[in-house]
């Protein structure tokens, strides 16, 4: 679940880019990035804008969803440019970001399956949805998944104890910050991994379930077919996002094949390229679909995407309006 491929590889390669083409690379990744986090940034302030976002369970997930991926963007991008530009940073500094990237990585799957769960008891439970998905309780889901993160997080702390502190002459890093420089040993190699497998599994499991479900209560009569066909894009859509969340961690193995077909330069290109489509584009992806998807928020969002450019419309006719 670590970005330490991400860092890792572009390490790797910036040795073997000049100057004006990593500025152009940067640039190149940069600009969907801001877009994306604008795109977010608004779509977390449209979550926050309406009484009915703020009370509904399903919304306040998905807010959770979109402030995580956000963040987990924007913690990306940072560590990106920092080992294009090969800025080294103090141990304790690149520490703090890889705890703060690592926490955000954890949040996406653990509220996909609270998002699932929660569809699941709409559908299959409909009388007892308001009396189980209440606010508190969600408030509480919220929690929980936090939580959790955090455990994993302070698992990695402690061993994090394992590093030779001893042999450092200063806390400045002679190396670009990664997980594989910070957060070094088999201990941690093995843990991730296991942390990782373990967390899609059951994520996976959980959200498969919740789809089953579904599917069994549309055999029933009594249910509704319009809100249950619904229900079921929507747990299609959390697998997707799930699968998406996933592939992060067949980055590496996915470069390590591409590096023995292909030469440096090109594997070099290539990377920035994977780098958008597998750890940039995944995170926007909740905000695009939930904002053209739900009826709700459609409207809401592409009023406050769209205010300025009325305004400046607005204000410029004012002033040829002034100007006869």
């Amino acid at each position: 679940m670590s970005l330490e491929n991400l860092y890792l590889t572009n390490i790797t390669a910036d040795q073997y880019q000049g100057l004006l083409e990593r500025i152009l690379m940067s640039t190149l990744t940069t600009v969907p990035c801001f877009v994306f986090l604008f795109i977010n940034g608004v779509m977390l302030f449209t979550l926050r804008s309406k009484t009915v976002f703020r009370e509904t369970s399903r919304y306040v997930l998905l807010f959770n969803l979109l402030f995580a991926d956000t963040l987990q963007m924007a913690m990306s991008q940072l560590l990106y440019l920092l080992s294009t530009g090969r800025m080294t940073l103090t141990y304790t500094v690149c520490g703090l970001l890889l705890i703060v990237a690592n926490l955000t990585n954890e949040i996406s799957p653990l509220t996909l399956v609270v998002m699932s769960l929660e569809r699941y008891v709409a559908v299959c439970y409909p009388l007892r949805h308001s009396t189980i998905i209440t606010t508190r309780n969600t408030a509480v889901a919220v929690i929980v998944v936090w939580a959790v993160s955090s455990l994993h997080i302070l698992a990695r702390v402690i061993l994090l104890l394992e590093f030779p502190f001893e042999e450092l002459e200063s806390l400045q890093m002679k190396e670009l910050c990664s997980d594989k420089i910070v957060f070094r040993g088999p201990k941690s190699d093995d843990y991730d991994k296991v942390h990782t497998c373990l967390l899609f599994v059951c994520a996976g499991v959980a959200v498969s379930c919740s789809y089953i479900g579904v599917m069994i209560a549309a055999r029933s009569a009594s249910t509704d077919k319009a809100s249950i066909r619904k229900a079921r894009k929507t747990l299609l859509l959390h697998l997707v996002q799930l699968g998406l969340s996933l592939s992060s961690t067949i980055y590496n193995p996915l470069l390590i094949n591409l590096s023995k077909i292909l030469t440096r330069i090109v594997f070099v290109r290539t990377t920035n390229v994977l780098y958008v489509c597998i750890f940039l584009f995944p995170r926007c992806l909740s905000s695009l679909i939930y904002g053209i998807r739900d009826q709700t928020i459609r409207p809401v969002l592409m009023y406050h995407l769209c205010c300025r450019l009325k305004l400046s419309v607005v204000r410029a006719k004012a002033q040829v309006d002034f100007v006869k």
